[in-house]
C-alpha cells in the first residue's frame, strides 16, 4: 500500500481563527502558518540556496519554497529535470517544495492563449512556439519536477468578470480538478524520488475559484471538498481587486474549507497582508513581492509603533545614513550594512544590492510569520 506524503497537525487555534500547526512532507517539516518564497525558475531570484537555508529568525531558513511549472516546462524542460533526479536535486534544495499548476501563468498570456474544455493552447512568451496544457499534462510536468506538493490545473478568471463568465470558468476548473486528481492518482508513483522516500508520494491540492462572488466561492469550495484532497488553495485573488474584497473572499472561503487540512492562499501579498491572513486561519502563502520589491529598491522595516514601513532605498535622504534598514531586524544584511551603502549599490547598478535587499525582505517576511506563530503558541 502506498504511503501518503503529507500529514498536518494543528497545535492551537485562536479565537480569530489563526492556527499554529506542523505540516510533515517527504522532504521535511514545515511550521505553519508559513510564507513560501517563490523560486520561479528553480531559483529564488538573486538569493543562493545556502543563504535561503539561513535567513529568518534563529537562522532556521525558509522551510518550503515554490517553483513554477510553466517556466520550468519551457526551460530547461520537465523531462530534463526528471532525468536529473527531480527539481530538488537539480537545484540543490533538499527541503520541501511546492509547484503551481501553470494555470495562472497561462491566464496571464491573455493575447497568446485559447481555452477549450480539453485544456489551453498557448504560445510561449519566449519564442512564440505553440504549446498545449491539459490537466493531465500539467500533472505529468509536476510529477516530473517532483515537488512535495502539486496543484490541480485551474483557470483563473479576469477581474472584473461577470457572474456568468465566472461561473462558466469555475465549472471548467472543477472539471479539470477531477481530471487532475484521476491522472495524479494513476501516475504519482512516477515521481523521481519515489523509491528513495520509502514509498511516500507527492500530495495534490485543489484550488477554489469563483472570482469575487461569495456564492460561487461557496459552491467551488464545497465541490472541491467532496473530492477529499489533502489540502486546499484559494486562488484567483490579488489580481486587481480592492484589498477589502480580497479579505472578504478569503474569510468567507475559509468557512467552507476543512479545518483539519492545510489552507493556502496563492499569490499574496505585502507583509501586513500575510500577517492578517495568517491570523484569520490561512496556513500557507506565497508571493514574489519580497524579491521583486528588493530588486526595485523597496525594503520593509518595522516602525516604532510596530507597524510596517515601506522604504525606498534609492532616495537621496539615505545617501549618508549609517543606520541599518531596520534596527530591530536580526538579518545578516541589517547586522552588517548601512542604508547609505545599500543605496550606493543600487545607484551604481551593483547586483549585490539587489541580493542584499532581497535577503532582508525575505527575512522580514519569515520573521513576520515567526511572530504570528509565537502569538498562536
Amino acid at each position: 500500500m502506498q504511503k501518503m506524503g503529507l500529514s498536518f497537525e494543528i497545535q492551537k487555534t485562536a479565537e480569530s481563527g489563526g492556527r499554529r500547526g506542523t505540516l510533515a512532507l517527504p522532504h521535511g517539516m514545515v511550521q505553519t502558518p508559513v510564507f513560501m518564497p517563490v523560486g520561479t525558475a528553480a531559483s529564488v531570484k538573486a538569493v543562493e540556496q545556502g543563504v535561503l537555508e539561513r535567513i529568518g529568525p534563529g537562522e532556521r531558513g525558509a522551510e518550503i519554497i515554490l517553483a513554477n511549472t510553466y517556466h520550468l516546462y519551457l526551460r530547461p524542460g520537465h523531462e530534463l529535470i526528471a532525468r536529473m533526479g527531480g527539481v530538488h536535486r537539480f537545484m540543490g534544495w533538499e527541503r520541501p517544495m511546492l509547484t503551481d499548476s501553470g494555470g495562472f501563468q497561462v491566464f496571464s498570456l491573455s493575447s497568446l492563449r485559447k481555452v477549450t474544455p480539453d485544456g489551453v493552447e498557448f504560445r510561449s512568451h519566449l519564442d512564440g512556439s505553440k504549446h498545449f496544457f491539459s490537466p493531465e499534462h500539467s500533472i505529468d510536468v509536476q510529477i516530473a519536477l517532483g515537488a512535495d506538493i502539486a496543484m490541480v490545473f485551474d483557470e483563473c478568471v479576469e477581474t472584473p468578470a461577470s457572474w456568468e463568465r465566472t461561473k462558466d470558468s469555475m465549472g471548467l476548473t472543477h472539471a479539470w480538478a477531477g481530471r487532475s486528481k484521476d491522472h495524479f492518482e494513476a501516475n504519482k508513483h512516477r515521481v523521481p524520488w519515489f523509491s528513495e522516500m520509502q514509498g511516500k508520494t507527492q500530495s495534490l491540492f485543489g484550488i477554489v475559484q469563483g472570482g469575487m462572488y461569495v456564492d460561487l466561492r461557496k459552491e467551488s469550495a464545497e465541490h472541491l471538498v467532496e473530492m477529499d484532497l489533502p489540502g486546499y488553495a484559494i486562488g484567483g485573488l490579488a489580481v486587481g481587486e480592492p484589498r477589502e474584497v480580497t479579505r472578504e473572499m478569503i474569510a468567507r472561503t475559509l468557512e467552507w474549507l476543512p479545518k483539519d487540512k492545510p489552507r493556502y492562499v496563492m499569490g499574496v501579498g505585502y507583509p501586513d497582508e500575510i500577517e492578517e491572513y495568517a491570523k484569520m486561519g490561512v496556513d500557507m502563502m506565497d508571493c514574489v513581492l519580497p524579491t521583486r520589491a528588493g530588486r526595485h529598491g523597496l525594503v520593509f522595516a518595522r516602525g516604532e509603533d510596530g507597524g510596517i514601513v515601506r522604504m525606498n532605498i534609492k532616495r537621496k535622504e539615505y545617501a549618508e545614513d549609517q543606520g541599518p534598514i531596520d534596527a530591530t531586524c536580526g538579518c545578516m544584511v541589517c547586522a552588517r550594512y548601512s542604508r547609505a551603502y545599500l543605496r550606493h549599490l543600487f545607484v551604481v547598478g551593483e547586483p549585490l544590492g539587489l541580493t542584499l535587499n532581497s535577503v532582508h525582505n525575505l527575512h522580514f517576511y519569515l520573521a513576520t510569520m515567526e511572530r504570528v506563530r509565537a502569538e498562536l503558541a
